[in-house]
């Protein structure tokens, strides 16, 4: 029994773009099957007529079954009525590797200095316009795959590629020893520019990655910029890390004064005197060990000058200084009037800055020196 309609269905892998189907010249009932992921264009006596999204379609074509047989005769039983389908995938069919065939000459934008390199990475492709890629690229062939694809845009993507990696480089004054970092960017800047050019062959550019860029890792004066640029950043570094180390130091010895000073504090308030009655123990232990100390005798200062020094402390520099007057007031040769007055008046001095004398009891004692010496 002669076949009186054929069933027409994609038949090919995920890395293929399009695909015709082997079946031609097919009689009218034939059935066309479209998955979700497919377009299929059908094409009748060379012009492409329908475009079909998913579904099932009966096709009608100028092919009629046993009748179509007898007006094969003439033609040498070939149908005047040429039909065939075209599947186009429309999946995103990504892993498709780029790389340069040479490096790339540029100024590089942050020093100034000529600089080449290479660069390499991953795109993904989607076919969008189904009838401009099977009419500019594939034309009457019966497939196009991943491979056939980027050979075809292999010329025209090398080209624009260095010439967009040039110009995204300059734009953005991404710095060669720190591009690393920004790839997203780099990445993302060369894809929006090769959008349009992919898209008049009828294929959008879903991903473009970067991945790779190949330094010129041994140049002279790459080397020599490169050291440049990161010893700025560890000289900074080194200077931040001197900065929080003197820091760190002047508080600890800061703390030290703190707890000596607290130590003394308390030292003092066990023994029961306060720092301006240690200061004027230290003043009157000054006095008393003076060669002229023997002086303070005709002075009229009494031991009772000592009761601010207070405590403990108060009798013990109230005997020192007992001790030193009586010796003094035993062996002290006659000296000039005029010297001793001057000693004693600076030894007054001493006593009131240090708080053994009240301003009152200085003054009075100053001026019982005067009437002795007029």
């Amino acid at each position: 029994m002669a076949k009186i309609a054929d069933i027409i269905k994609y038949e090919g892998d995920n890395s293929t773009f399009i695909w015709k189907h082997p079946c031609e010249d097919f009689n009218s009932l034939t059935q066309l099957i479209v998955h979700e992921s497919q377009e299929a264009i059908f094409f009748m006596n060379g012009q492409a007529l329908d475009m079909f999204g998913a579904g099932r379609y009966t096709l009608e074509t100028q092919n009629i079954p046993l009748i179509g047989k007898a007006l094969n005769k003439a033609t040498d039983d070939k149908t005047p009525f040429h039909c065939e389908v075209y599947f186009i995938n429309k999946t995103e069919q990504m892993n498709i590797k780029w790389g340069t065939d040479s490096r790339v000459q540029y100024i590089e934008p942050t020093y100034g200095f000529p600089l080449s390199i290479g660069a390499s990475g991953e795109m993904s492709l989607r076919a969008e316009d189904s009838r401009k890629l099977l009419l500019k690229l594939v034309g009457t062939e019966n497939y196009l795959g991943q491979q056939q694809l980027t050979n075809y845009f292999r010329s025209f993507l090398m080209t624009r590629v260095k010439t967009y990696i040039a110009q995204v480089m300059k734009t953005n004054s991404i710095n060669i020893f720190e591009i690393d970092e920004n790839l997203t960017l780099f990445s993302d800047s060369i894809k929006n520019l090769l959008i349009k050019d992919f898209a008049e062959y009828g294929v959008a550019l879903e991903q473009f990655f970067v991945t790779t860029i190949l330094k010129p890792d041994g140049d002279k004066q790459y080397e020599k910029f490169k050291e440049l640029h990161f010893r700025q950043y560890a000289d900074i570094a080194e200077a931040r890390l001197k900065q929080q180390t003197d820091i760190i130091d002047a508080e600890t010895e800061a703390k030290k004064v703190v707890i000596a000073s607290k130590a003394m504090a308390t030292k003092r308030a066990q023994e029961g005197y306060t720092y301006s009655q240690e200061r004027g123990f230290d003043v009157a232990t000054k006095v008393a060990e003076n060669e002229a100390v023997g002086e303070f005798t005709n002075m009229g200062v009494g031991f009772g000058t000592m009761a601010g020094v207070g405590g403990a402390v108060g009798g013990m520099v109230g005997s020192m200084m007992n001790d030193a007057m009586n010796s003094a007031t035993t062996s002290a040769a006659p000296v000039d009037n005029m010297a001793a007055f001057k000693a004693k008046i600076e030894k007054l001095t001493m006593m009131k800055e240090a708080g053994m004398l009240s301003e009152e009891e200085f003054n009075n004692l100053k001026a019982k020196l005067l009437s002795e010496i007029l």
